[in-house]
């Protein structure tokens, strides 16, 4: 019965296929995925007697128990199901994947293609919606401005609704949440254009954070490639995967700063750095969106989360954010200006407040940084509830005036609640608030509307014949392996890594070892079940199961039954050993802060009794943020950084465990000695009493008692199998004037005996200035390849523009004065040169 086995079935007249994965590793395991819709089962530990399986879990959003009993011929397989939506029933299956539900959608589809649509322009865009909202009543505009969800999945408190079928029809909606199958797009989009009263199209909505049904790894991972072409391919591949089920706008890029591992979403962003998360902010947005929107292989980027939200309080999701002006614009701002100057089409607001203001009704913020400032012309829409938040935050007297808050602070589009449905009537009434503000928001919808093409083409979107062509393709997946690669950072090496294929047994222990939870949350694929696991992966550089001795030796937060006595014992027979160790999926993401952001305590008593063995070990890391590490730094010979990395995890750590690709990540968070230190960033203050060489043992400085400083692992951190060398920093003057450029180069080496691709990276200080500025900001980077022996000149141009920052009267300039240059391989480890500004 080990292995995949699928089952077609009707269910309330729709076909959908049940595909039961049944795996072995330290007990049976079942995961339960649904086609097309998903039904959201978690994994189940399974009891086998004979061909007989048993199991008992739950879903995601529900408390009653999801009960499975099958019977397995060598073949086929039948039994029940009892799920909380539907009851006890039957299933009949076979062994395998089975066919796509996607083909059956072709027929159906084919008769509403229309081929002859071309892009309107912006001038006929704007005719045409003027045209349509001469006709359309307040109901009418506030049905485009509200959103529900395509089923009864709450990533939030319950929102009680109509039937998505009945608001439909009614016109009441104008954007639907979570329809992650071309199916149920068709279904809604038919039911819009058909029976709706002015027969508008839905926008189809929902968080592909980072891939579809191919998963590349979390944005934390491939933000250290910093490739951003490997980026913006993989939002690219993601976009073509997405839109062929029928979503055309995406709940991404997340471009929040953090600077506190305890908060669970910075998985979801790219780190601590303001220059670095706007470049990535940019190849995101150009990835999502490409060369045209009205390209059906595109969607819609919606820029996350508007603004402040990594900056919660004690890294507490959701929590009060109390940050100064200066530090938004300067940290927090940055990619979010560059993710609207690449042309994103929607932001989305942060649950947080600013200034003691709830942002979804912060005017200050939506309307005169983020509209009137920042130009941004696009579709604003609130997070989940987060407009009935403003009340329950206290800005707001009742819910009428938190609509009339986020009307005001010119949000468009309300997810899942009906706060706008509610009261905006009302409201205009009242003279509280104009139609006109109406008509506006309704504007930029209907526009995006039109420049996607769905106006004129209502199911271009819906491409089940892509779907079977793009859907965890090849081509896609080769893609993931190689970011995935890409994205791997070597903390630690004392000669324990490459390993040798040489005949030598390798132990690989622990909860990872043979676990397909590599994905990371936030992703919805179908193809979960078929995630290449780190036992496959070193399995397929030739290792048998002589040479590769598998034991979990644990769960990630439990003890298994002799599990620590049979991991020991592999331990013992190998030759090198593999501590495959970290966080499941449900341990990062969103509603997944962290006080102890250490291993937990189970695993940590693995890793002692492996250590004790004095085998040559190297940990292994599964996690989606930085960890405390102090006890393997000092206990372990290497450790590999690998996140969450996608579809083919498995296949790009066994080529960077053996040394077929040099590994060559970049720390894109810091990595601190104790948790007591976050929030950790290498872009500080210096205070008035910084620490330095000379004055390290002083008492009255600003340092612990009982820790340094300094992070275990600095941003831009990163080892390879080879050795890289910098000569000292060069710079071409001392003195620029605000029209001038000045050059700084350095010639960089491979001393060691592997080819291998180094990240130079530029930071600058801002010595002294009319307010102070951090010790240290990344300005600029370059990759480089380079074989054995050879040498290459790295060479950087500063410019005026690059010393520009935002000052207390909100001017962006540089000021005049000393600066200091650094270039090195981290933001620690550089060589250092001073130049300054002078004024003409």
């Amino acid at each position: 019965m080990i292995g995949i086995w699928n089952a077609r079935l009707k269910l309330n007249g729709s076909t959908v296929k049940m595909i039961f994965s049944v795996e072995v590793n330290e007990g049976y395991r079942l995961i339960v995925k649904t086609e097309p819709t998903p039904f959201f089962i978690q994994p189940m530990d399974a009891v086998v007697e004979g061909n007989q399986l048993k199991a008992s879990g739950r879903t995601y959003s529900s408390t009653d128990p999801v009960i499975v009993s099958l019977e397995f011929e060598e073949e086929t397989f039948s039994g029940t199901v009892t799920l909380p939506s539907t009851g006890e029933i039957q299933v009949h299956g076979v062994r395998g994947r089975g066919a796509s539900l996607a083909a059956e959608l072709i027929p159906l589809v084919a008769p509403y293609r229309k081929l002859d649509v071309k892009p309107r322009s912006d001038e006929d865009i704007c005719r045409e919606v003027d045209r349509l909202l001469t006709r359309m009543s307040i109901a009418d505009k506030i049905g485009q401005m509200s959103q529900i969800g395509a089923s009864d999945f709450s990533f939030g408190s319950d929102v009680k609704s109509d039937p998505p079928e009945k608001m439909v029809a009614e016109g009441k909606v104008g954007t639907i949440l979570g329809a992650f199958d071309s199916k149920r797009v068709f279904e809604l989009q038919k039911i819009a254009v058909e029976q709706s009263p002015h027969g508008i199209p839905l926008l189809f909505n929902a968080d592909f954070i980072h891939g579809f049904q191919t998963i590349f790894p979390v944005p934390l991972a491939w933000a250290c490639s910093w490739d951003m072409d490997a980026i913006k391919q993989a939002c690219a591949i993601t976009a073509k995967e997405a839109s062929a089920s029928g979503t055309m706008y995406n709940n991404a890029p997340m471009v929040d700063i953090s600077r506190d591992p305890r908060w669970g979403r910075v998985v979801e962003g790219v780190g601590e750095d303001p220059y670095l998360g706007a470049l990535i902010a940019k190849a995101q947005v150009e990835g999502f969106q490409g060369e045209s929107l009205f390209d059906n292989e595109t969607v819609i980027a919606c820029l996350k989360h508007f603004i402040g939200y990594g900056a919660g309080e004690g890294g507490r999701d959701y929590n009060t954010v109390d940050i100064s002006e200066g530090t938004m614009r300067n940290v927090y701002l940055p990619p979010f200006k560059a993710g609207i100057d690449a042309g994103a089409g929607s932001v989305m607001n942060s649950f947080n407040i600013y200034q003691g203001v709830p942002v979804a009704g912060n005017s200050d913020l939506l309307k005169n940084l983020l509209r009137d400032e920042l130009g941004f012309e696009g579709i604003l829409i609130s997070d989940y509830g987060s407009i009935k938040e403003i009340l329950v935050h206290g800005a707001a007297q009742d819910e009428e005036e938190a609509s009339k808050l986020a009307l005001n602070a010119t949000m468009d589009i309300e997810m899942v609640t009906r706060l706008y449905y509610k009261h905006l009537p009302s409201l205009i009434d009242k003279g509280l608030v104009k139609e006109e503000q109406l008509d506006e928001a309704v504007r930029r919808i209907l526009s995006y509307k039109y420049k996607i093409g769905i106006m004129d083409d209502p199911f271009r979107y819906v491409q089940p014949e892509k779907e079977l062509e793009y859907h965890f393709s090849a081509a896609n997946l080769e893609a993931s392996r190689d970011l995935a690669r890409k994205s791997i950072v070597l903390l630690k090496n004392d000669n324990v890594l490459p390993l040798a294929n040489d005949g030598r047994k390798v132990a690989l222990v622990g909860p990872f070892s043979a676990s397909k939870d590599l994905l990371g949350p936030w992703q919805f694929s179908r193809y979960s079940i078929e995630t290449v696991t780190v036992k496959e992966g070193i399995a397929g550089k030739g290792f048998d199961q002589y040479r590769l001795l598998v034991a979990a030796g644990c769960g990630v937060d439990r003890e298994i039954e002799g599990g620590f006595e049979r991991a020991i014992a592999c331990a013992k027979e190998a030759d090198v050993v593999i501590l495959a160790l970290g966080e499941d999926s449900n341990m990062s993401g969103e509603a997944a802060s962290r006080t102890n952001i250490a291993l937990p305590e189970v695993q940590q008593r693995l890793a002692e009794e492996i250590v004790k063995l004095g085998k040559p070990t190297a940990l292994l890391l599964v996690n989606g943020r930085p960890l405390v590490l102090d006890w393997y730094e000092r206990n372990v010979g290497a450790i590999v950084e690998t996140w969450f990395l996608g579809s083919q995890a498995g296949h790009a750590i066994a080529d960077v465990l053996f040394g077929d690709y040099n590994p060559s990540g970049r720390l894109t968070m810091s990595f601190p000695q104790h948790a007591g230190q976050v929030p950790i960033y290498y872009n500080h203050f210096n205070t008035g009493r910084p620490v330095t060489p000379k004055k390290k043992h002083v008492k009255f400085i600003s340092k612990y008692l009982d820790c340094q400083n300094e992070p275990q692992y600095p941003f831009g951190f990163g080892l390879s199998y080879t050795t890289i060398e910098y000569s000292e920093l060069r710079l071409d003057k001392n003195e620029i004037t605000r029209s001038d450029e000045l050059t700084a180069s350095v010639t960089v080496t491979n001393a060691g005996d592997r080819a291998g691709e180094e990240t130079v990276q530029l930071y600058i200080q801002d010595v002294h200035g009319s307010v102070v500025r951090p010790v240290k900001e990344l300005k600029g980077f370059r990759k480089i390849r380079l074989e054995p022996g050879e040498s290459s000149e790295v060479v950087f141009t500063i410019t005026e523009e690059d010393l520009k920052y935002y000052l207390p009267d909100r001017s962006f300039r540089a000021e005049s004065g000393g600066f200091r240059l650094y270039v090195g391989p981290n933001s620690r480890d550089v060589k250092e040169a001073a130049f300054k500004l002078i004024e003409s």
